[in-house]
């Protein structure tokens, strides 16, 4: 099955009319969140204070609701599970490194600390509130012997992580939030962090129309525009039809760096 429509475009106003007519009930609930964001955009021209704001709302409600716009707990394990299914039947094995971009409250992370050996999972959030809840999941779950990291971060440049370091780097639903540039900036500095052989696995809103955003939360790329954007920064970016057999919107691509063909991690 195909992850998702790729060719509409949630910006115009005749989609969001036609959406607004289909689904009714839903209408009050999107005026609440086109409030906030205009609000918010107002108070945060800065994307990732902006982001984070609206992390720090939806946290309010639940964290959940944080990592993914359901809040249902089944849900919140079952696309935690794909993931990590994923990555591991493409090879991530217990002694690699592995760096999750945008970890949240751990739905996936839970699984790769558990997998991974000690020490061996670093994640990074932009919010403070939502790595709160990743310390409650880690509780939850009994791993605090696994003496994962997790840090705070206020951008994509890496600065304060080692070079060569990580086998695997992931970003589930990062990108589909974020505008170009920031995304430039992850691919400026993500071949810096990867060890010898390592990829950088990550998701996107994929449209084969109108590149467009909604709300500033929600991003619509084509392929093309990552893969040239990655191929400016000395990495080679392949979409993984494989993941689009998923029940998931969104699809995924694989960056490698270039000069790097003999790969020793994953397929």
């Amino acid at each position: 099955m195909r992850a998702m429509e790729p060719a509409r475009n949630r910006s115009t106003m005749a989609h969001q009319l036609r959406y607004a007519l289909r689904h009714p009930e839903r209408v009050p609930a999107h005026a609440r969140r086109a409030a906030r964001d205009a609000l918010l955009r107002m108070r945060y021209r800065d994307h990732i204070a902006y982001y984070r704001a609206v992390m720090a709302s939806d946290a309010a409600r639940s964290p959940e609701a944080a990592v993914g716009h359901n809040p249902s707990r089944e849900s919140w394990t079952r696309i935690g599970r794909m993931q990590f299914d994923y990555l591991v039947g493409h090879g991530l094995q217990p002694h690699h490194r592995m760096l999750e971009i945008g970890c949240g409250n751990l739905r996936a992370g839970r699984l790769f600390i558990d997998h991974l050996d000690t020490g061996h999972y670093y994640g990074i959030d932009i919010s403070p509130h939502i790595l709160l809840a990743a310390q409650d999941t880690l509780v939850a779950e009994k791993l605090q012997s696994k003496l994962p990291y997790l840090a705070l971060a206020d951008d994509l440049t890496f600065a304060f992580l080692p070079e060569a370091h990580f086998d695997v780097v992931h970003a589930h639903s990062v990108f589909s939030h974020s505008p170009l540039h920031v995304i430039e900036e992850c691919f400026a500095n993500v071949g810096r962090i990867l060890a010898p052989g390592g990829f950088f696995d990550f998701t996107f809103d994929h449209t084969e129309g109108q590149e467009h955003q909604v709300l500033r939360e929600d991003f619509y790329y084509r392929t093309e525009t990552l893969t040239g954007l990655a191929a400016r920064h000395g990495l080679d970016a392949r979409f993984m039809d494989d993941w689009e057999r998923l029940p998931h919107r969104q699809s995924k691509m694989r960056v490698t760096v270039a000069a790097d063909r003999a790969r020793t991690v994953g397929p």
